[in-house]
């Protein structure tokens, strides 16, 4: 069994600014965050690194429609389906449990023999705010 060590400090930075979010973020908002720079990053690449050891540890989810990130809303498997509903108008996103899902969306996949890494169900839509915003106007 793998040990799983403490977070670096620029990894901490990087997913306490992706928790205080309700959207997900690109590497650049992220170091465009005063926060982030007064904490001594700098550098997109050091954001890019955070990152990159925050997807693989499973703590934050690349949004690929979006190409930014955000922190794991669930304690999940970092190998499960993940779902997320991403507002097309704030781009607020929420994720979403796809236990139910999980072994339909796996079947085919596996009884082809392709070996998966992950899968990310992204539904964009209007969350219920902007919705009702926009019914308002």
């Amino acid at each position: 069994m793998k040990k799983k060590t403490a977070l670096t400090h620029n990894q901490t930075v990087v997913i306490e600014a992706l928790g205080a979010s309700e959207r997900p973020l690109t590497a650049y908002e992220i170091l465009d965050l005063k926060d982030v720079r007064a904490k001594g990053l700098k550098a997109p690449l050091t954001i890019y690194r955070a990152l990159e050891k925050l997807v693989d540890r499973g703590l934050v989810h690349r949004i690929e429609s979006l190409n930014a990130y955000i922190a794991c809303a669930h304690r999940h498997p970092h190998r499960s389906v993940s779902g997320f509903m991403i507002c097309n108008d704030c781009k607020k996103t929420v994720e979403y449990p796809l236990q139910e899902c999980e072994s339909h969306l796996l079947q085919a996949p596996q009884a082809a023999g392709f070996k998966i890494g992950s899968v990310r169900v992204e539904m964009v839509g209007q969350c219920a705010a902007c919705t009702e915003k926009e019914n308002a106007d």
